[in-house]
């Protein structure tokens, strides 16, 4: 799993030989998915194929996210996800309490992804952020915004949506976690839809996305690409501030510390390995 994840890609518990092909994908993380993408009565036998896919094919790491903590699935993924080695984490949807979270890394040792996809979940945020295990804050939006009556893809949901947003970086950035992720972009064909709702995320401070179709992984990961013109005037400020003469002059642009914060950031973001490409070069600097 990449350190700093960009994507996390959902499987389908019920569709267990699509895990190599999301693996494939090239998404940071892969998430099996026990919770919504498994009707009620297939619970049981999804878990069991997830659990003979995985033993079959002992060179998959994946993560799971698990049924709700008030599912009568839950113990069940719990002692699913702790037998099993390659599962690297879990996923914890409408995540309410730190109680919840603490529960779910005492009895399997893995990190927690809490997604907070409730009225309930966004109120007790600094509780959950803070709680044992975290690893870090996924927004769940869709949910969240049919809990708060919302009518999504609507302009309006997604203002109060981004206040939402505003609170997982808050609480995030307190607690210690890394960037959150964003929720899941739902039109799977609207790819020029999903790269402006990532370049979104990505200037709101989130570190990548929730993926439901691999197709959207790479629009996902070139949407959060620092563009070539960002990354000359990145190393531009970096190289100029060398002399520690505090406030200096880049392209006519005043730099002081946050600048070259900023600058620090983008080149970062090229330790993911991956080529600078894609997106149009927009103006760069304050």
């Amino acid at each position: 799993m990449a350190a700093d994840p960009r994507s996390a890609l959902f499987v389908p518990a019920t569709r267990p030989e699509r895990i190599a092909k999301a693996v494939a994908s090239g998404a940071d993380v892969v998430i099996v998915d026990l919770e919504d993408a498994v009707a009620e009565a297939a619970k049981t036998a999804a878990r069991g194929a997830l659990e003979q896919a995985l033993l079959a094919a002992p060179a998959l790491r994946v993560w799971i996210r698990i049924n709700a903590a008030a599912h009568s699935a839950h113990g069940d993924d719990l002692a699913l996800c702790q037998r099993l080695g390659q599962v690297l984490g879990v996923v914890l949807p409408k995540a309410e309490s730190a109680a919840q979270v603490e529960r779910v890394h005492a009895e399997t040792g893995k990190p927690v992804w809490p997604i907070i996809e409730s009225a309930r979940g966004l109120d007790r945020l600094k509780e959950v952020a803070g709680a044992a295990g975290v690893e870090r804050l996924v927004l769940g939006g869709l949910d969240l915004g049919l809990d708060l009556g919302l009518e999504s893809g609507t302009a309006a949901a997604e203002r109060l949506l981004d206040q939402a947003r505003f609170l997982l970086l808050l609480e995030g950035r307190l607690a210690g976690l890394p960037a959150p992720l964003d929720s899941v972009f739902p039109a799977i064909d609207d790819l020029a839809g999903l790269a402006t709702a990532t370049a979104s995320a990505r200037d709101q401070g989130f570190g990548g996305l929730l993926c439901i179709h691999p197709r959207q992984v790479a629009v996902v990961h070139d949407s959060l690409r620092p563009t070539p013109a960002e990354i000359d005037w990145a190393r531009q400020v970096i190289a100029a501030s060398q002399g520690d003469v505090g406030v200096f002059v880049v392209d006519g642009k005043m730099i002081d510390a946050p600048v070259i914060g900023r600058a620090q950031r983008l080149l970062r973001r090229l330790q993911t390995g991956a080529p600078v490409l894609g997106r149009a070069e927009g103006p760069v600097g304050q």
